[in-house]
């Protein structure tokens, strides 16, 4: 019992740590806990795909699909602070500007946006929401709770695999090695809902598997891109690959509804 309990503490802290969610007063803080909160990631994403489901699916019955679509996006955004968002602006700005790993890191710190990351940032919103808006509403709200969990899943994937590229930083307290198990946790997390849509026939297997690629080759491809230019990961280069890897989700399900093969 106690253990799940401290389970329930430690996706609590997640939940508190990447949204703007208030959680139960009885969970209480612990600095240690944040070392191990990261494998509940990919289940906060499930609760901002149940928020941007729901925002959708009200505002599809008064609104035409691109308007329910922007104002889903507005409520998860909003959901998270714009807390990913915030990452994908900041490492293109870094990586677009800096020539050295000093320098990027250096640009990467700074609150203010740049021009690489007011584009990267407007682009791949809009992306979203064009992307979105080309789906049926079922499929809508099967690719929410596709894409939130795994994008999110992609993310944890650098924290598992590569060091934090800073000594201090805002994602610093969550940064620790994570093990073998702990991975597998954020793994089920993602795994659990997608495997249940496909099972119940709301998504293609090709099409859901196709996702899941297209995640992995943006975690395995930005990770590259860090390790190379900063040799490490930081919270920003995180939501990069969140970011992008919800969009490439988003592309495969539509390349297989807009070729006749969903539905």
């Amino acid at each position: 019992m106690a253990s799940i309990v401290h389970q329930c503490r430690l996706f609590f802290i997640a939940l508190q740590f990447f949204t703007r969610v208030p959680i139960p007063g009885w969970v209480g803080f612990d600095p240690a806990w944040l070392h191990h909160a990261s494998r509940y990631f990919p289940l906060v994403g499930v609760v901002v795909a149940g928020v941007a489901a729901a925002v959708y699916a009200g505002a599809a019955w008064l609104w035409p699909a691109p308007v329910a679509v922007l104002l889903s996006t507005v409520a998860a955004i909003y959901l998270t602070g714009a807390f990913h968002e915030d990452g994908l602006a900041d490492m293109c700005d870094g990586f677009g500007g800096g020539l050295s790993t000093e320098r990027v890191l250096e640009i990467m710190k700074d609150s203010r946006i740049g021009t690489y990351g007011a584009v990267g940032m407007g682009l791949t919103v809009a992306l979203k929401c064009a992307l979105l808006s080309f789906l049926p509403a079922p499929a809508v709200i099967a690719a929410l709770f596709i894409a939130h969990p795994l994008s999110r899943l992609a993310a944890v994937s650098l924290i598992w695999e590569m060091e934090y590229a800073r000594a201090e930083g805002k994602a610093k307290p969550m940064a620790q090695h994570m093990s073998n198990r702990e991975f597998g946790i954020a793994c089920a997390c993602a795994g659990v809902p997608a495997l249940a849509l496909a099972t119940a026939g709301m998504v293609p297997w090709l099409a859901l598997l196709t996702g899941v690629m297209g995640a992995a080759l943006v975690a395995w491809w930005l990770g590259a891109k860090c390790l190379r230019r900063i040799g490490g990961y930081t919270g920003d280069c995180l939501g990069a690959v969140q970011q992008v890897a919800e969009v490439v989700i988003y592309l495969a399900l539509l390349a297989f509804f807009h070729h006749g093969l969903w539905g």
